[in-house]
């Protein structure tokens, strides 16, 4: 009998800590998964934008920290200078879903297969679900990262033109950014092919594959632990934003080097990783380790807690009535 059956049956109610896939409508899941993805991602779009901007500097260039490069941006471009390329990083919310797709698909195979240790499952999902995703969006993250850098002008620019340094264009401000987008698509294309679409892939994988891998063990590692500590009518789901607030943290002290890697390898069009490894320590020394990672420790906190609350309180909506008894909020 398979473990639904196991719990359907069951006289007294068995608490579901981890609602699996097989559980829930897909029907209902997907569509609510894509709404709370655009959500979360478009209210924390200016951290990802100010952490890449800290990440490309050399030292402290123009923006001495977070809140500086927030009020710089804000105050020189505008509201929308801090929304800058998050039309093409949309696109993330279909990767969103092949992502989500993989690492429930992996975790359920892994089940069928005897493996029962949640942060095992964790791991390999994370990863897997990381690779499927990063192979659709890289070329999107690429244009979106130089829309994000086009304030990153030169001190005697005019008002009417800025220099898109890492590709060496004019761009026009006067024109649309659907325009704008398709110039530097065509730019990158020009100079490098298709393969200039995947610049940075492999540091990618490199950055987010671990990342991925890391952020859903830890995640369950602290959702173990803390229900051990809280009482059992405590919110389950409160002790799962917790869990993914710190797994966040966790995972982004661990590798916030591999993302400046990738971030620079992206635009700055270096050659390989190791050639942007080395220009790194020339540029920041031990510093490179802590580039951009106060504006990402802030993003991942939010970002983390985010996503739980959505993915959780979705999945409670999605599952199905045969298990819903069996589900503490």
């Amino acid at each position: 009998m398979d473990a639904g059956g196991a719990i359907a049956d069951t006289q007294t109610p068995i608490l579901i800590t981890n609602i699996e896939w097989e559980m829930m409508d897909k029907t209902q899941f997907f569509p609510l998964s894509m709404l709370s993805s655009f959500c979360v991602r478009g209210s924390l779009y200016p951290l990802t934008l100010i952490k890449t901007r800290l990440q490309l500097q050399k030292h402290d260039q123009l923006y001495k920290g977070l809140l500086d490069a927030g009020a710089k941006i804000y105050k020189s471009e505008g509201l929308g200078g801090l929304y800058r390329g998050f039309w093409v990083s949309s696109v993330q919310i279909f990767s969103g879903v092949m992502y989500i797709a993989t690492y429930e698909g992996v975790r359920h195979v892994i089940t069928k297969n005897n493996i029962h240790n949640n942060q095992a499952k964790s791991l390999i999902a994370g990863a897997a679900a990381s690779l499927v995703g990063q192979t659709i969006i890289v070329p999107f993250d690429v244009i979106s990262q130089h829309l994000m850098v086009l304030g990153l002008a030169t001190a005697n620019q005019s008002k009417k033109k800025i220099v898109l340094e890492p590709l060496g264009i004019t761009i026009d401000t006067s024109q649309t950014k659907f325009r704008t987008t398709m110039n530097i698509a065509q730019f990158i294309y020009k100079q490098d092919g298709f393969k200039g679409f995947y610049r940075g892939y492999l540091a990618s994988l490199c950055a987010y594959v671990p990342n991925s891998a890391f952020w859903w063990t830890f995640y369950h590692i602290y959702q173990e632990k803390l229900n051990r500590v809280f009482p059992d009518d405590f919110s389950h789901l409160l002790i799962q934003c917790i869990s993914g607030t710190l797994g966040g943290f966790t995972t982004t002290l661990i590798t916030n080097p591999l993302d400046t890697i990738r971030a620079r390898l992206q635009v700055q069009r270096t050659n390989s990783m190791l050639q942007t490894c080395k220009l790194l320590w020339i540029e920041e020394g031990f510093w490179m380790f802590s580039k951009g990672l106060s504006a990402r420790l802030v993003q991942s906190v939010m970002f983390s807690f985010s996503i739980i609350l959505g993915y959780e309180t979705i999945k409670r909506f999605s599952i199905k009535s045969e298990y819903k008894q069996h589900v503490r909020w």
